[in-house]
């Protein structure tokens, strides 16, 4: 694997009145069910920074170490960047309760919720930033428990060294059958691992092969089963998951996105300017190569462009 992310192709085009007004360059990968690369534009084989792609690789590590959910709402929220919905805010406050905790045990930084709706919502009531209601409070809560059942120290508990990363960087390099060539702050406060989109990809592709009963499977099937946890009412991998059957899938920031279907395949991709308006056409084109097929994917085809209120263009996918 390279050491330096060297780049992405042209993957969408904005499409304004006719005239292409923009590209948005990046990276792609198709893996067949075997885990055999099928197509790919671009850089898959050098590391990036998935963001919360990783998110369930990190969830299977807190299982494994044992965190003591049993809820499949609550194991989805782990995996989560949530929208800060009321029904996400008070599952965390309830989860950090039952183990007698507050939110001042939270690291993750206080914050706006990340869906507008649930942002309008909490400032129409007079609300401000709290760390309950950042995208990545979940995260932190299952941290937090999980260091509790290994008696492990919270204090500490987002640094690369605490006993707990230790334990979710060997997860992470795993599942994607690669070690992490950099461990970086992600926004949260926690650690992000630099593996390659074709790492990224095998690692979605074996959470929804693996047996049942094992952690990974457990937290493919609570992400499943739990989709608006994962993202939100309106979040694109909360409506990919309930549109098709089987299907999981993982937004990351900067324009970062991984999905699995099981016997089918996987795809992971990366938009190098990190927008997310390029994201969901090009993983409709990916998926399409895997004969995979729903109708919030046709949605998804292409997005478009207003002008005056009006339809007149769109972002549409070049590969």
């Amino acid at each position: 694997m390279g050491k330096t992310y060297e780049g992405g192709v042209p993957l969408a085009e904005v499409v304004r009145s006719g005239f292409v007004e923009g590209l948005h360059r990046g990276s792609v990968v198709v893996l067949d069910a075997a885990g055999s690369p099928v197509a790919g534009a671009g850089d898959v084989a050098s590391p990036i920074f998935p963001r919360s792609s990783n998110k369930p690789m990190q969830a299977i590590g807190m299982l494994r170490a044992g965190l003591p959910l049993t809820d499949p709402a609550d194991v989805a929220l782990v995996a989560a960047s949530h929208a800060g919905e009321e029904f996400h805010v008070e599952r965390v406050v309830a989860v950090l309760r039952g183990a007698g905790l507050g939110e001042d045990a939270l690291h993750c930084p206080a914050d706006l919720p990340f869906g507008e709706a649930a942002r309008e919502a909490v400032l129409r009531a007079g609300g401000g930033p709290s760390r309950v209601l950042m995208n990545c409070s979940g995260k932190h809560a299952g941290m937090l428990l999980t260091c509790l059942a290994a008696g492990w120290p919270l204090d500490g508990y987002w640094r690369p060294e605490h006993p707990l990363q230790q334990r979710l960087t060997a997860t992470v390099e795993e599942f994607t059958g690669e070690r992490a060539t950099a461990i970086g702050v992600d926004g949260c406060g926690a650690p992000v691992h630099a593996v390659s989109l074709t790492g990224l990809a095998r690692a979605f592709l074996r959470l929804v092969t693996a047996e049942p009963g094992t952690a990974e499977r457990t937290v493919a099937d609570a992400m499943r089963a739990y989709p608006e946890m994962v993202g939100g009412t309106l979040a694109d991998d909360t409506r990919l998951m309930r549109g098709v059957p089987g299907l999981l899938a993982k937004i990351g920031a900067e324009g970062v996105m991984a999905a699995a279907v099981p016997d089918v395949g996987a795809v992971a991709l990366k938009i190098d300017d990190g927008a997310t308006r390029a994201r969901m056409p090009v993983l409709a084109s990916a998926l399409s190569r895997l004969e995979v097929r729903a109708p919030i994917l046709t949605e998804y085809a292409e997005l478009p462009l207003l002008g005056g209120g009006l339809p007149v263009g769109a972002v549409r996918p070049l590969w």
